[in-house]
């Protein structure tokens, strides 16, 4: 009976806070909606999603109520997205999105992922990207609780048997970039696999599954390098050649070798036709199938580059098709969204979910055109890169919301960032906001490839000032962050003279470098936390740096450095986190301000009272509540390196309590509300402070502490592994057997006082 204890005091020693904080309701975020938005005239059902890029399709249950459910995989990011097909009110279907069965996906998902059910026992399995680029990975779902699926890995890399004198076992190698089609393509009821040629992406090798069991396993064989006598020319975006016939030599291609893939039958004749489509090109090619479902032959005569023919597809690059019922009739349609994997093409995504209805009712489909941002109209999207604030621009008493990203909607059409600007049009208590503009200020003329703004009050005048990080596309390796005083009296509309910014001094000019403004030291001046990925030799330090308001003039030159690597932020690794964002306000409700920061990992770290904390602040990360799970767990936004996301903090419903927004590489915004708070509880302040050096540490560590204390060191399963019972103000720990990592180091004073710090075993 002790043990549950044990974890529970362990807990509250580990988010650092007093015992008597442990026993109130669990403090975490959850997702909610917390308020309308409106374009136009159109109230969007689901704006807090958090925006869609590159997405990927497939079909799966996910509440075990035997209804086909909607799992999107977001390649730039690698973020899951999960949606329920439920009852509309007053009838018919619609897809709710339901963020909670996101943590169900596991978490190294990357490049591509496919749901296929390969054991017949009516769970969608998933195929994805292994290891090592180009392999399959595979993931048999097996059932969880509630019918929720369980993903249990089965296959690092799926493999062909060779039977050459030679052969063997060999890797299926599907190369970096290209999609393979993981189908039952020639009607055996078990899953083969399709894949250009992963050298040079010319041909398709195909793959039949040669399992013995009754309905398929994951047992291959390769049947031919060439399917259906295709081959790829990279003279043009439609050019191939069919038979024995080859491509006439290039002395430099035209097109690069990414390809998709989609065996569906087009024409009902029961064998597989093909979708195809190929990196830097716009259209879907249709190539007919003049063979049979065993052997396939595809022919110049069957191919056709405008499709489908009654509104062919026009993405600006990449498109890749999914084959799925979205319309809940049964009958499979068409989405087809681009596939690419960064931003190097600078296209447009926040209208890029082309979805095609099929509206026959015979084998033969007809994909009639419904709308070309599925999903995304119903969201906040505002392309790329969000990052959003918060303050009152209009005058009368409401938080506004102001957005930058990065976008084709403005104007001129051209790759740029802009302020989108959200007037609350609601009521204190129930905010809606009202999409007034894409370019506020017109900032999109100045030709930014970024804008991160934060409302503030820098010269104490009671009116909302502009500042903003940004840098140009004519300079992508200069950051700053400027400023605009608000010329207008306190609580009027916002007068910004957006052509006389004025630049911060001192501070490092990385780009996507964020400020967060607050009061740190309580002198009644916002000071300025600023995350950056500069560690120069002019700017030497780490990822979170402190620049004290020291309240003199001029303002550009009021924030001088104090401390350059503040609270010591680290990853699980110990190493410094790459495009950090932070913000600050009283979520948990102790009238202390908190901290909290993301990277590109998209994972949130909480730092209760983090004016109180020592040197190493403590950090927590399960923050996010899963109502449908009924556990903490981290917020997953996707885990590719170089995401970029911002947080902001406000108040928008008048409650009291803060709401944590979140700005995506997605370019939409999630929205998070604070679940139980801690109050009326001993504050950190009242902790016993500790010193512990070297750290990170490798043979010994000094702890001090300002009265003699015992010390114990715990891992992070709670277990003690070094305990100094005697009571002295300085202990020397030897680290010896240790093994690497990150160590918890709790000193207690005899009348109960208690610190906690974190200690890096090298």
């Amino acid at each position: 009976m002790r043990q549950p204890l044990f974890n529970l005091l362990f807990l509250g020693v580990w988010l650092g806070l007093p015992l008597a904080a442990t026993a109130q309701t669990p403090f975490g975020f959850e997702y909610r909606s917390v308020a309308k938005v409106v374009h136009g005239t159109d109230t969007l059902r689901t704006p807090w999603v958090g925006g869609l890029n590159t997405t990927q399709f497939s079909s799966i249950d996910l509440n075990g109520d035997n209804q086909n459910d909607l799992y999107l995989f977001d390649r730039q990011t690698r973020r899951s997205y999960t949606y329920l097909n439920e009852a509309r009110p007053g009838g018919g279907r619609q897809w709710q999105y339901a963020p909670d069965y996101q943590s169900l996906f596991p978490t190294d998902l990357a490049n591509w992922v496919q749901l296929r059910d390969y054991d017949c026992d009516g769970r969608a399995d998933i195929f994805t990207m292994g290891a090592i680029s180009g392999s399959i990975r595979v993931y048999r779902n097996v059932a969880g609780a509630g019918g929720r699926p369980t993903f249990q890995k089965v296959s690092d890399e799926l493999e062909f048997f060779d039977p050459g004198p030679n052969g063997g076992m060999i890797n299926i190698n599907t190369g970096g970039y290209n999609m393979p089609a993981i189908e039952d393509v020639n009607g055996d009821g078990r899953l083969d696999i399709a894949t250009f040629n992963y050298i040079n992406s010319t041909t398709v090798h195909y793959f039949v599954n040669t399992s013995t069991a009754a309905c398929g396993g994951l047992a291959f064989q390769k049947s031919t390098e060439r399917w259906g006598g295709l081959k790829t020319c990279y003279t043009s975006c439609t050019s191939f050649v069919f038979g024995a016939d080859e491509c006439r030599s290039l002395l430099r291609p035209n097109h690069t070798s990414g390809n998709n893939l989609l065996p569906i039958d087009l024409d009902g004749d029961g064998d597989k036709d093909l979708l195809t489509a190929r990196d830097n090109c716009p259209e879907l090619v249709r190539l007919t199938n003049e063979g049979t479902p065993a052997t396939a032959r595809f022919t110049a005569a069957g191919q056709s580059t405008n499709f489908p023919a009654a509104a062919p597809l026009r993405l600006p690059n990449f498109p890749a098709p999914y084959s799925l019922d979205l319309t809940f009739d049964g009958r499979p349609d068409l989405v087809v969204t681009p596939n690419v994997f960064d931003h190097l093409d600078t296209i447009d995504t926040h209208q890029n979910v082309w979805l095609y209805e099929n509206t026959s009712t015979t084998a033969v489909p007809n994909f009639a055109f419904r709308q070309n941002d599925f999903l995304q109209r119903d969201m906040l999207d505002v392309s790329d890169k969000a990052a959003p604030a918060f303050g009152d621009l209009t005058g009368d008493g409401l938080k506004d919301m102001l957005i930058g990203g990065v976008s084709r909607t403005t104007a001129n059409g051209f790759y740029r960032a802009s302020l989108w600007l959200y007037q609350n049009v609601g009521t204190a208590a129930k905010p809606v906001y009202k999409l007034i503009t894409n370019d506020y200020l017109g900032l999109s003329g100045e030709k930014y490839g970024s804008l991160r703004p934060s409302l503030v009050d820098l010269n104490r005048d009671g009116a909302l000032d502009l500042v903003y990080s940004a840098f140009t596309l004519r300079n992508s390796s200069y950051n700053f962050i400027a400023y605009v005083l608000n010329t207008a009296p306190a609580n009027q509309a916002a007068v910004y003279n957006p052509a006389a910014p004025v630049l911060l001094e001192n501070v490092p000019a990385r780009v996507y470098d964020t400020p967060c403004f607050t009061d740190v030291d309580g002198d009644g001046n916002v000071d300025m936390l600023l995350s950056t990925n500069t560690n120069s030799s002019d700017f030497p330090g780490q990822a979170l740096r402190y620049y004290r308001n020291t309240g003199t003039q001029p303002l550009s030159r009021t924030f001088v450095l104090v401390n350059g690597d503040y609270g010591h932020i680290r990853t699980p690794t110990d190493e410094r986190p790459n495009n950090l964002a932070a913000t600050v306000a009283d979520f948990d409700g102790d009238n202390q301000p908190d901290l909290v920061t993301i990277d590109e990992l998209g994972t949130l770290h909480f730092f209760a009272n983090f004016r109180n904390q020592n040197t190493i602040f403590l950090d927590r990360t399960d923050v996010l509540y899963n109502t449908t799970l009924a556990r903490f767990e981290n917020l997953e936004l996707g885990s590719r390196i170089e995401n970029l996301y911002t947080l902001a903090s406000a108040d928008v419903n008048n409650d009291g309590t803060p709401e944590l927004f979140v700005g995506t590489e997605d370019g939409g915004v999630v929205a998070l509300g604070v679940r139980g708070l801690v109050l009326g509880t001993k504050t950190a302040a009242q902790a016993l402070a500790l010193s512990v050096y070297p750290n990170p540490a490798t043979t010994t560590a000094t702890i001090e502490t300002p009265r003699p204390t015992r010390v114990v060191v715990l891992d992070m399963m709670g277990r003690h592994v070094r305990t100094e019972a005697t009571l002295r103000q300085r202990h020397t720990l030897e680290l010896s057997g240790l093994a690497a990592g990150v160590y918890l180091v709790q000193a207690e004073a005899a009348n109960g006082q208690t610190g906690v710090q974190r200690l890096v075993v090298q």
